[in-house]
């Protein structure tokens, strides 16, 4: 089963992946660890893309899709995979459909978890975290007994930059301006099941796992 899997940050792509990784037995492909593992092992395209970083630059889609024939190719993808932050733009889909004819492989279905852009900011802007030992709260579904304390070290819980509703809004803004013309490229190969993010992630997993079933 090969799946690429959309949605917004703070959506639940990630615990819907984990639950998907468990029940097929499949690896989630992440562009990010495939460009780490390259770097630190010096291949031929971890240094070229090494080069790109040092400089600044955006590794090009022909390096990453380098590594990602590499990657499909490994013995844990042969019953399939999880893709995950790739591709993000209509060139890097259509370079992925040209090593897929390549491979002899094709995407199975792309799910896309909605998630409204309010229901995201205050998922995210709700959290709050001790850092030092990496717990995290949310104020309204799990909220510390004494507020924005640490349970069990009465330490101060911070806000990451990165859930600040200004951050978070623009975050969405990105997501939105590229993955929209990415569903409406899937659609058209007949390849994009959309569910409703908003419930429960045990539901959301029921909906996904209903969709695969049927495949």
């Amino acid at each position: 089963m090969k799946i690429l899997l959309l949605g917004p940050p703070g959506g639940g792509k990630g615990t819907q992946a984990k639950f998907l990784i468990d029940k097929l037995n499949i690896p989630q492909i992440s562009t990010g660890d495939m460009l780490r593992e390259h770097v630190k092992n010096e291949t031929n395209l971890g240094i070229e893309a090494k080069e790109y970083m040092n400089s600044g630059q955006l590794v090009p889609d022909k390096v990453i899709l380098g590594m990602m024939k590499v990657r499909l190719n490994q013995e844990d993808c042969k019953n399939g995979y999880i893709l995950d932050g790739f591709p993000r733009t209509i060139p890097q889909s259509e370079g992925l459909d040209s090593l897929f004819l390549e491979l002899n492989q094709s995407l199975d279905s792309v799910i896309v978890i909605e998630v409204n852009d309010d229901t995201i900011v205050n998922r995210m802007a709700g959290r709050r975290v001790h850092l030092p030992s990496g717990r995290v709260y949310h104020i309204q579904y799990n909220p510390p007994k004494i507020e924005n304390i640490d349970d069990e070290t009465g330490e101060k819980l911070i806000i990451r930059p990165d859930d600040e509703e200004s951050t978070v809004r623009k975050r969405l803004e990105v997501y939105h301006s590229e993955t929209s013309p990415l569903i409406n490229y899937y659609e058209s190969q007949n390849l994009v099941y959309k569910i409703n993010g908003e419930r429960d992630i045990n539901i959301v997993s029921d909906s996904i796992n209903e969709i695969i079933n049927n495949l």
